[in-house]
């Protein structure tokens, strides 16, 4: 598996999001070679979906305007298919909803995932207690599935996360959907990443509200890294590649300064 390989080689990592078709399929297909290129270590591809309830503003939008570009399951795997020709040693997580891997069958979806060059599941509305067919199917195809931990995670629960996932957990900073942020609470959140550790020896990775290369710098200092969504989408939406280019190398760097 790419990502058991990758966190055997790396201490920390950048991931980072963009949504499939947004503005459109051409434009996103640029933005994900540019942050490809740029130095993101690991990549997480929108799926459109209608409901997208984890998500703030920026990346509701997103979802919004690739639906109405006709965006489908197929054009997502088309240019996870492109990617991965182009990028064959980053690994790739797909972020998406239950709803569209139960319509199209759990089987069927995952092997579909599969043979585009997809390495992992993020489904942010999965919750570990109801995950265990989707999980079945993954360790069957040789798919990671990542599920979310939360400041509200108890000890108990946290232990439930860290058993489900498969080799690395995504920890969500604050309580809320994603969205840039000013500030993040980094006390609270080096405690809660603290009570993890005491609980669970797989990487974690820590999304939501990060947007600066100092945010990241900061929790790269008891994580293993940092997940970046909105502030790239938004970039990406209102076509500044130059600027989007120049954050990702920013934050890239930031991780590894550490």
């Amino acid at each position: 598996m790419r990502l058991e390989a990758f966190w055997k080689e790396r201490e920390r990592a950048l991931l980072s999001y963009m949504m499939v078709g947004y503005p459109n399929y051409e434009a996103s297909l640029e933005a994900f070679r540019i942050i490809l290129k740029e130095g993101t270590h690991l990549l997480e591809i929108g799926f459109p979906f209608s409901d997208p309830v984890a998500d703030g503003p920026t990346i509701q939008k997103a979802h919004e305007v690739a639906l109405k570009e006709g965006i489908k399951s197929a054009h997502v795997f088309e240019l996870t298919h492109l990617l991965r020709e182009e990028f064959p040693t980053v690994p790739f997580l797909l972020m998406t909803y239950y709803n569209p891997i139960f319509r199209a069958g759990l089987e069927n979806f995952c092997k579909r995932a599969v043979t585009a060059g997809i390495d992992g599941l993020i489904v942010p509305d999965l919750p570990p207690e109801e995950g265990k067919e989707l999980k079945e199917v993954c360790t069957f195809l040789g798919l990671s599935l990542v599920f979310l931990a939360s400041p509200t995670s108890t000890p108990e629960r946290l232990k439930l996360i860290c058993h489900a996932s498969d080799h690395m957990v995504y920890f969500v900073s604050l309580t809320g959907t994603t969205g840039a942020r000013e500030s993040l609470p980094m006390e609270k959140l080096k405690e809660k990443i603290k009570l993890y550790r005491s609980i669970c020896q797989k990487p974690v990775v820590v999304g939501f509200g990060i947007s600066k290369a100092e945010q990241a710098r900061e929790i790269c200092k008891f994580a293993e890294g940092v997940v970046v969504g909105s502030h790239f989408v938004k970039l990406a939406g209102e076509g500044k590649l130059e600027e989007l280019a120049r954050s990702v190398r920013e934050i890239s760097r930031a991780v590894v300064e550490y």
